[in-house]
């Protein structure tokens, strides 16, 4: 008989398919669903860290909003000085003081007790 197989160690016998294959597919149909759902829950545990929207991406996004905020109040800032030097030459509140500066600056002229004191730019005084 040609399906016949003798597996005289256990003392069973097999008729049909051969035992090595159906215990191949046995194996591999227990193994097969495990594997799978680790693949998948890998894949998502990568993409929850390294996606477009994962932990990393959300932490530099972070660290792009501090310095969008940083050069926000800067620009604030220098935008308030320009505003107080603005309001002190206006019509009803005119600053003597700043009108006499910026016309010296205007036409690069010092007055005789004038003392010229050098800063740094990023020392400004207004």
């Amino acid at each position: 008989m040609r399906g016949l197989i003798l597996c005289t160690r256990f003392g069973l016998e097999v008729r049909g398919r051969m035992p090595l294959v159906d215990a191949f597919k046995r194996g591999l149909a227990a193994i097969a669903p495990p594997v799978i759902l680790l693949g998948l829950g890998g894949y998502f545990v990568w993409s929850a860290m390294h996606g477009d929207r994962g932990l990393l991406a959300h932490e530099a996004r972070r660290t792009d909003i501090t310095a969008a905020h940083q050069a926000l109040r800067q620009a604030e800032q220098e935008r308030d000085a320009m505003e107080r030097r603005v309001a002190g030459l206006r019509g009803n509140e005119l600053d003597r003081d700043q009108l006499d500066e910026r016309a010296r600056a205007l036409l690069n002229m010092l007055g005789r007790d004038d003392l010229v004191m050098p800063y740094a730019p990023e020392r400004r005084l207004y």
